[in-house]
């Protein structure tokens, strides 16, 4: 049994070559090729000054976007657009980003939960110290439901900047010049307490274009899901008379693009194949395949398979149409039901489907409460994208106490969203395409 913060019990297509991948792609030659198609100007975020995240970052590159809070899942964050050095103006990338869903089902069947709605994961918001915002802002919130209904607001949502590393590195063909840069990252996080343990909702926006989605799960094991000594458990303490029940945490995230400004976007499944060497080849051959998604689909992660959502408006200056790329993080897919089946969903928009897992709005007669059942085939003409990332928790003599952070996420990154790496540094500028070699 888990005990709930308060005390109380809880309840619970046609392949195409490669020479053809590059959708929207000229091939015309000249000047004239590298005109890009006007696409509307993303415009400054419908939102409030107090309802607004804006960060510009060292780099020149500035994340826009709005925020506002659910019961549900908690962090909403909407009108995103992404403006690097040499653009104009905002490029718009998501109409709205959000956790979808939190499902925790454990090892021995006996307890499954639907963290997100069943428990509105939103609700448990806690005040993050100074210490766990450096450097940046921590935003009051006003929860609804919250723990402390005597005091809704929780200074709870941490804006701030992180390095990461290196954005590029290049040495110049004679050795003597190293082109490199820092990348920064805006990060905008919350944590969320959900019975035993804390969830931080970690997005991360880079310089360079790509959004990292994360959900870190720290806090406590729960002290009530133990005696599991039969191979679906792990021993905790001294000898082996305590076995912490192993469990899954399949998270969800719901993507509803906004290229350019439009929702008309179109999804492309791209798969490659090597193949033995031909006769007389040297190696191994490998042909790249684009499939066009037309119709609702529940898609599966393999080697050398990807999907991007492509914009229906906008091209870059080289005329590419302007796409962003899902990046898979590692998973533990659990096939227990058939929402967690699959890694990716993409179905049509509609307002009434907003949660993985049973979704609790009334969707009218016949509307399923789960994702796979939104998979019927309708055309997709305003794609959403469902992410499930899976992570099987089998514990440790080093998950108390505290418990370190396991993270589980993926990405998206922009591919042809700028007709070169946003952050090309100016004696650079010109090594656009096929160039001789560099000096």
């Amino acid at each position: 049994m888990r005990v709930n913060r308060i005390g109380r019990a809880r309840t619970a297509a046609v392949g195409l070559s490669l020479v053809a991948l590059a959708a929207g792609a000229t091939t015309a030659a000249g000047p004239a090729a590298a005109r890009p198609e006007a696409a509307p100007a993303a415009a400054a975020p419908a939102c409030s000054t107090a309802f607004r995240i804006e960060q510009k970052l060292a780099s020149g590159t500035t994340w826009r976007m709005c925020w506002r809070f659910e019961s549900r899942s908690g962090l909403v964050l909407e009108d995103v657009s992404y403006q690097p050095p040499g653009e104009a103006a905002p490029i718009k990338v998501l109409n709205s980003a959000k956790l979808a869903q939190i499902h925790v089902p454990y090892d021995d069947g006996k307890n499954e939960f639907n963290d997100v709605t069943d428990y509105n994961f939103g609700s448990g918001l806690v005040n993050l110290a100074p210490a766990e915002c450096p450097g940046g802002t921590i935003r009051s919130v006003k929860v609804p439901e919250g723990m402390d209904p005597a005091h809704p607001n929780v200074k709870g949502l941490c804006t701030t900047t992180r390095s990461r590393g290196h954005a590029y590195r290049m040495q110049a063909d004679t050795g003597d010049k190293v082109y490199q840069a820092q990348g920064k990252d805006l990060l905008v996080y919350t944590v969320n307490k959900v019975g035993w343990y804390e969830y931080m909702t970690e997005w991360r926006f880079q310089d360079d274009g790509t959004v990292n989605m994360n959900v870190g799960a720290t806090g406590s094991l729960s002290p009530y899901d133990y005696d599991a000594g039969d191979g679906r458990g792990w021993p905790l303490g001294k000898g082996a008379k305590a076995y912490a029940t192993s469990h899954s945490h399949n998270v969800f995230w719901r993507l509803d693009f906004g290229l350019d400004g439009s929702s008309k976007g179109r999804v492309e499944q791209y798969d490659s194949v090597v193949s033995p060497p031909a006769a007389g080849g040297q190696g191994p051959t490998n042909k790249t395949t684009r499939t066009n998604v037309t119709k609702e689909l529940a898609g599966d992660a393999k080697d050398m398979r990807w999907w991007r959502i492509v914009s229906a408006t906008g091209k870059n200056k080289d005329g590419h149409a302007r796409s962003y790329e899902l990046v898979p993080g590692p998973t533990a897919k659990y096939p227990g039901r058939a929402f967690t089946k699959h890694d990716v969903y993409f179905t049509e928009y509609n307002k009434c489907e907003q949660y993985a897992s049973n979704n609790p709005l009334n969707c009218g007669a016949g509307h399923g409460k789960s994702v796979d059942t939104w998979v019927n085939g309708q055309t997709l003409t305003h794609p959403v994208v469902w992410v499930n990332v899976g992570f099987h928790h089998i514990a440790r003599d080093e998950d108390q106490q505290p418990m370190p952070v396991h993270w589980q996420g993926f990405s998206i990154a922009p591919r042809d969203v700028t007709a070169m790496n946003p952050l090309t540094p100016a004696a650079l500028a010109g090594q656009n395409g096929h160039v001789e070699p560099r000096s």
